[in-house]
């Protein structure tokens, strides 16, 4: 009996301790269609530290979304799958936006301001951020290698996945991953 209630114990302290790996497992086991390019990584990394900035020149830093989810997509106005998931991203920031989740975009290198407000006026995206990193200080610091990019942060500020290419973030199968998540 003694050696039962250790076993409990250890249990319930360990279920207790790790309650975010469980939504990891769940969120892993959600993945189906182009979402089984999500890749979770088996401890949170420490997200980037570098600046970026607003559309508008502002200085930003990732710690500013901690406390939320955040799916971080980093894209170009010349790339032409960034094309093709920008709205879905939008789509999916209009379904599941909120006070503890956020969609988050940055356009990475050389991207002047008027043709990424073109590139969103041409696609119809308007609930969207037009951050910008236009020395890749960021994305090199988080080891961007290409387009577009999607990294999901958890509240921690911590990145738990990525997903490189683009992706149907508007679909079942990726808010059933998101929401695995976040419950």
């Amino acid at each position: 009996m003694k050696h039962f209630a250790f076993a409990l114990l250890y249990t319930a302290t360990m279920a207790l301790a790790n309650p975010v790996m469980a939504d990891v497992e769940a969120a892993k086991a959600a993945r189906a269609g182009d979402m089984k390019k999500l890749i979770f990584h088996a401890e949170p990394k420490t997200a980037g530290t570098a600046q970026f900035m607003t559309f508008e020149g502002a200085p930003l830093t990732l710690d500013q979304w901690q406390g939320k989810w955040v799916v971080l997509n980093f894209w170009a106005t010349w790339c032409a799958p960034c094309r093709k998931e920008m709205p879905m991203l939008s789509e999916l920031q209009a379904d599941l936006g909120s006070d503890t989740f956020e969609v988050m975009t940055i356009a990475t290198s050389r991207n002047d301001p008027p043709k990424i407000k073109t590139f969103f006026e041409g696609i119809g995206v308007e609930n969207l951020p037009m951050h910008r990193d236009p020395k890749s200080l960021l994305a090199r610091q988080m080891g961007v290698l290409g387009l577009p990019a999607t990294v999901i942060l958890n509240p921690q500020g911590q990145e738990v996945a990525r997903l490189t290419g683009d992706a149907h973030w508007s679909s079942d199968t990726a808010k059933a991953v998101l929401n695995a998540l976040m419950d």
